[in-house]
């Protein structure tokens, strides 16, 4: 159209013609090349967590490109806009991992702060790294704006001289041993110069592929595109199809809150369970639920729905598959068609079919790799929320799909406040067998930030004690490997009014996994005591930066330890 004219306005990034608004901003986009036409059509944002920091995020760049001529050959106009890039591994260093978690909110409102201010039409997510698809997720339910969440591929691995695989899984655990004599340290050298050959995210069942498996349960993506390998030809393929099913969406108004109905978090709950997945997607999936403003309580559809479903798949660290092995059997898609009946399969997809509808076409390729429901791969759930007087609001055990673990286990309480203390005690022969160790102050308040616990659980592999002693607390657990039985994100958590806070070394505590309970074993009158004389809690940290902010807002973590300001009325155009 010309300047002059005007045209009703159908989108919501159309501002009235002749009005200041549109004046300036067609100023600013006349001057990056778009023309009076470009104005009125689709306006979408490629939402891209692009860094040098890791290889979860190096191979982004050119797949943003792609999705821009995508878009435009689907007849948008496409604006890449930058978000933080959380990575477990190198950003957990600062502040005992407190940045970790965090960002997945600082990268949700780094979302709301450019396609709400702009007023874009929908997005395209780049997914990759652990927090960045809960954080698109999260934005995308929050908005309410049509969106996409693209996976962007798993990383390749290599192998030893001996013709082993090694990845970053295999690092991560073997390094907890180096202080026992478990590997030396030109062995753990070579297993980190060879463990990743490519760019994607960690090649695992951890919460990068989780949450991508999750993002399909969802119907938040295009049908049977995770997992997938990096800069493969079938992520090309999606990603050249992102275009033409963003804008089909805007178009038809096909919104998320459409689509993450009480039926697609059942769908992503059973997926969790029927991959072994991370035991991060528990909370994610629950912060997705609060910013789309909705009653789903995804910590009870875990216990509803194991005890009936079972993992279907095994996928390293949950057993001898590979992911690879996995997305040639079918993925996310085949996984969902294995559920049967157990399958919402009333629920819509970003391209307006139905779950059915997707999982009707799908292929199971492979019945060894992905099972049916009526033939698991194991007898027990693999994600176990417990409760108890330990933990009277959440806690999760994750239990591997191969290793047969003591269903019950009983101890004395060995308490620490940080995990430096923690794995010192390990290494100086503190921590014995029959202990229970306590890693308490770790949690999304106490940290601030949730800090990482794992390094605690592979000191106490390294040692040779993962059988022996039990783990219980408020911290985050890799969605890679976990070993032994560990209670992890316990809630309330340390520092906040509960039981963990005051639990003392002597104490008895049961673990009872068949019971789904972690209970303090101390008398009403005792605790009440402790109660009484515990100083209050002052929020760590100083007055300005991130994480004191974050710390004064987060909400517990069965709330999905997601920002109060979610409880404040919203207006939305």
């Amino acid at each position: 159209m010309s300047a002059q004219s005007a045209s009703p306005s159908r989108l919501r990034s159309e501002v009235p013609v002749g009005s200041p608004r549109w004046a300036t901003r067609r100023a600013q986009w006349r001057a990056l090349g778009l023309t009076d036409e470009d104005l009125t059509k689709p306006k979408i944002a490629i939402v891209n967590s692009s860094s040098g920091l890791a290889p979860c995020f190096s191979h982004l760049d050119p797949i943003a490109a792609a999705v821009k001529r995508s878009v435009e050959a689907a007849g948008g106009v496409a604006f890449e806009i930058r978000t933080v890039a959380p990575t477990d591994f190198i950003m957990s260093a600062g502040a005992s991992g407190g940045y970790v978690l965090s960002s997945r909110d600082l990268l949700a409102n780094d979302i709301e702060a450019v396609v709400e201010g702009a007023q874009l039409d929908g997005m395209v997510c780049l997914a990759s790294c652990d927090k960045t698809t809960p954080g698109q997720l999260m934005a995308a339910a929050r908005l309410d704006v049509p969106a996409l969440i693209l996976s962007c591929g798993y990383q390749s691995c290599g192998t030893l001289d001996t013709g082993e695989r090694v990845d970053i899984e295999e690092v991560f655990l073997r390094a907890g041993g180096l202080k026992f004599g478990g590997i030396t340290f030109d062995g753990l050298c070579d297993l980190s110069a060879r463990a990743i050959t490519g760019p994607g995210v960690c090649t695992g069942m951890g919460t990068a592929n989780s949450m991508h498996v999750v993002a399909e349960a969802l119907g938040m993506t295009l049908p049977g595109s995770a997992p997938v390998r990096a800069n493969s030809e079938p992520m090309w393929r999606a990603v050249e199809a992102s275009g033409a099913a963003i804008v089909g969406a805007v178009l038809a108004g096909r919104r998320p809150r459409s689509i993450l109905t009480p039926a697609a978090f059942a769908n992503a709950v059973m997926a969790v369970l029927a991959v072994s997945g991370s035991i991060n997607c528990v909370k994610h999936l629950q912060a997705i639920a609060r910013e789309a403003d909705s009653e789903v309580d995804v910590y009870r559809l875990f216990e509803k729905y194991a005890d009936t479903i079972r993992p279907l798949s095994a996928v390293r660290p949950n057993g001898e598959d590979t992911i690879e092995e996995f997305e040639d059997a079918g993925g996310a898609l085949a996984v969902l068609k294995q559920l049967g009946d157990a399958l919402a399969g009333e629920a819509v997809t970003v391209t307006g079919e139905t779950t059915g509808d997707r999982v009707a076409r799908a292929v199971v390729k492979d019945e060894r790799i992905i099972r049916p429901l009526s033939d698991p791969r194991a007898g027990h759930p693999t994600v176990v929320v417990v409760r108890g007087s330990l933990a009277p609001d959440t806690a999760i055990v994750k239990l591997s799909v191969t290793e047969d673990r003591p269903p019950t286990f009983e101890g004395t309480a060995r308490v620490f406040d940080d995990a430096l203390s923690a794995i010192a005690a390990i290494e100086g022969g503190v921590v014995r067998p029959g202990d229970v160790l306590v890693l308490r102050g770790v949690g999304p308040v106490g940290t601030p930030g949730m800090g990482m616990a794992s390094q605690t659980v592979f000191a106490l592999n390294g040692a040779g004690l993962t059988e022996q002693v039990a783990v219980v607390t408020d911290g985050q657990l890799s969605g890679l490997v976990n070993k032994g039985i560990v209670v992890g994100e316990v809630s309330p958590e340390g520092v906040l009014p509960g039981p963990l806070g005051v639990v003392a070394d002597g104490d008895r505590i049961s673990i009872d996994l068949r019971a789904r309970r972690a209970d303090l074993l101390v008398d009403d009158a005792e605790l009440a005591r402790r109660h009484a004389n515990r100083a209050r809690h002052q929020v760590p940290g100083g007055r300005s930066g991130w994480l004191p902010v974050y710390a004064r807002s987060v909400e517990p973590l069965p709330r999905g330890a997601t920002l109060r300001g979610n409880d404040l009325p919203t207006t939305r155009p």
